[in-house]
């Protein structure tokens, strides 16, 4: 059991620091939360005291007995200072130094690991003094996040959302409950569990790609619950924004061609998952930005290679070989026959043709060669967790 002292920032993301909660005392965890001001704007002391069934503190002036130095002491009982949702203003401040309020004065009086989790708006996330800030604090040994790439509440997009607290939780390095709802985490032991993320970008010259809108979300979210059942996993991302969950072992990767010769290098491996939503084509890139005075370029398409495919004629081809079909029609038909010509175990079809690339929940229809086994809609870390539950029981 870790001990977590949570401080929620003021903006629009701070309602899922609530959720963090949650999820952090399913997992056994303590969570101690410190709501700021402008914090106190989108949640409420209540919400979250109930939550964490611990207090909340908003002031220097609610300690017990500030005459004892009350915030020291909140600053060193707990063995982890999470900022979730930071603010560009609350990130200015922690890296100037300031203290002028229960928050910035904890994080200037902790000995325990801090960690960042920013949210804000794109061009405030870019903006040169956030940078710079951000940097200063990553010079100082603090934890930074990198902040999800997505639409944002003030109607832009860009990088600047909060990462989904399944994701937040499984970057900080925090000691793993021994309670009853983590018994089965051992169920993996000894298994090396390959998982493939997110989208390819295909160069169309220095500037444009070919690309598609996989946030990488549900990959991770399984690379995390495969570590949580104790495996080895190795994780081939592609080009996202997300942390790397505690425990897996990553490599970024840019194009399909990368990615093969990534998940070729990684066998072999005892359960391969290839969520990654894969390019399908690529062309030779222009060395030189293509203008459009020029006219629409004749661009001359090659298949990329079929990673699905390729392991599933592979010598060190692994015992189980799963594979995700993103489809807007025919899912279950179109799985099917995906599952028969890849060579593969299980196909998890799902439809995407709403707002489920780059979202945060999935449907899922699960395709064997027994049949297929619909699942109610979750949250990408439910389907990661029901998914690694059925792997468990399959090789048991």
């Amino acid at each position: 059991m870790a001990r977590l002292l949570l401080i929620v920032g003021g903006g629009i993301a701070a309602y899922k620091a609530a959720e963090l909660i949650r999820h952090a005392r399913k997992a056994g965890h303590e969570v101690t939360p410190v709501l700021t001001k402008g914090g106190s704007h989108f949640v409420t002391p209540m919400s979250l005291a109930a939550l964490a069934e611990s207090p909340v503190y908003t002031s220097l002036w609610d300690l017990k007995d500030e005459a004892e130095m009350g915030h020291i002491q909140l600053s060193r009982a707990a063995d982890h200072v999470l900022v979730c949702p930071a603010t560009a203003d609350l990130i200015a401040k922690i890296a100037a130094g300031i203290a002028d309020d229960l928050a910035t004065t904890l994080l200037l009086a902790t000995d325990k690991p801090v960690t960042i989790a920013p949210a804000m708006n794109v061009r405030m996330w870019e903006h040169a003094a956030t940078q710079r800030n951000v940097a200063q604090l990553r010079a100082d040994g603090i934890t930074v996040l990198d902040p999800d790439e997505g639409a944002m509440a003030c109607g832009e997009f860009g990088p600047g959302r909060l990462p989904e607290p399944e994701a937040i939780l499984a970057a900080l390095p925090l000691e793993a409950p021994t309670t009853p709802a983590l018994s089965n985490d051992q169920r993996l032991v000894g298994k090396h569990v390959l998982v493939t993320a997110g989208p390819t970008h295909e160069p169309i010259d220095p500037v444009r790609v070919i690309a598609n809108k996989s946030s990488g979300k549900q990959g991770f979210a399984i690379a995390a619950a495969a570590v949580k059942a104790g495996a080895r996993v190795t994780l081939v991302a592609g080009p996202v924004s997300l942390a790397t969950p505690a425990g897996v072992n990553r490599i970024d990767v840019q194009t399909a061609n990368e990615m093969a010769d990534a998940v070729a290098g990684a066998l072999p491996a005892d359960i391969a998952i290839m969520v990654a939503a894969v390019a399908d084509w690529r062309v030779a890139p222009s060395d030189v930005k293509l203008k459009k005075d020029a006219g629409a370029p004749d661009l001359q398409f090659e298949r990329n290679p079929d990673i699905l495919a390729t392991l599933g004629e592979h010598p060190e081809r692994p015992g189980l070989l799963i594979g995700f079909a993103a489809e807007t029609n025919d899912v279950v038909a179109n799985a099917t026959s995906k599952l028969e010509r890849k060579k593969a175990d299980w196909i998890l079809a799902n439809d995407v043709s709403g707002d489920v690339m780059g979202g945060d929940r999935n449907r899922i229809h699960l395709v064997t060669a027994d049949g297929v086994e619909d699942w109610d809609e979750a949250s990408k870390a439910d389907v990661a967790s029901h998914l690694i539950d059925k792997i468990a029981e399959s090789i048991s």
